[in-house]
């Protein structure tokens, strides 16, 4: 089991920054990815951004690419998204998530989500 605990969401302005945080216990990640999805109301949750726990490699979707940067703290046992230049459309609850390497695409820790709101 991985036990994965969110921080940091909040209100913000259009244009403004937040930094989200997910701290993860239960077992080593070196087999892991670490993910960050989000759901806006009435939508499906959507993939934003990845990190191969072991290595550093990192993916993002198309509509957060050059403005959400997803980095970890091994000390920490920490994820992190850093999230500049916020839309409106950014509003959702965010969640994070660990996947086995082994089972690309699945994601079988989640943790509570924590909500991030953009106003206009």
């Amino acid at each position: 089991q991985v036990q994965m605990a969110e921080s940091g969401g909040g209100l913000v302005q259009a244009g403004g920054s937040l930094r989200l945080s997910c701290v993860a216990s239960g077992r080593t990640l070196n087999s892991y990815w670490m993910a960050w999805f989000r759901q806006a109301p009435g939508k499906e949750r959507e993939f934003v951004a990845k990190i191969r726990w072991s290595g550093g490699s990192t993916y993002y979707a198309d509509s957060v690419k050059g403005r959400f940067t997803i980095s970890r703290d091994s000390a920490k046992n920490t994820v992190y998204l850093q999230m500049n230049s916020l839309r409106p459309e950014d509003t959702a609850v965010y969640y994070c998530a660990a996947g086995s390497i082994g089972a690309p695409g699945k994601y079988s820790f989640w943790g509570q989500g924590t909500q991030v709101t953009v106003s206009s």
